[in-house]
């Protein structure tokens, strides 16, 4: 790189520092040293610069992917919402089940959904109405 001549003003107690870095630096001069220390001040100024905009780009690739899965997610309830009212529908066809009974079994259903946090699990149903009542 071609170098130009300037003249600049410096503190003397910075100078001094300056010389007593320059073994630690491990460079020749004080030239040297100061250009390598502009160059890691750019750097550190560039480099604020790309971490706000990496954060603002990192933000926008997160909204949207948490978006995204919210999509995806409200896709597979009403899947699974449709499935459920086609199996309501057909198990409400072929059995006769009178209103006192279908008001207990909701009420059953709705304790037995907040006991255990929403995780059903169909053996447990099954043993439940064989008779196994846990």
């Amino acid at each position: 790189m071609e170098k130009v001549r300037k003249a600049f003003y410096i503190e003397e107690e910075l100078l001094g520092q300056v010389d007593a870095l320059l073994p630690q630096a491990d460079v020749r001069s004080r030239n040297e040293f100061v250009n390598r220390a502009l160059r890691f001040y750019i750097g550190y100024l560039t480099s604020e610069k790309i971490e706000n905009y990496m954060l603002t780009t990192i933000s926008s690739v997160m909204h949207a992917t948490v978006k995204d899965s919210e999509n995806r997610m409200a896709r597979a309830m009403y899947k699974l919402a449709v499935e459920t009212s086609k199996l309501s529908h057909v198990i409400a066809y072929s059995h006769g089940v009178d209103e006192q009974a279908l008001g207990k079994l909701q009420a059953k259903c709705a304790e037995e959904v907040k006991r255990i946090n929403g995780a059903v699990r169909f053996e447990e149903a099954y043993q439940y109405q064989q008779g196994d009542r846990f």
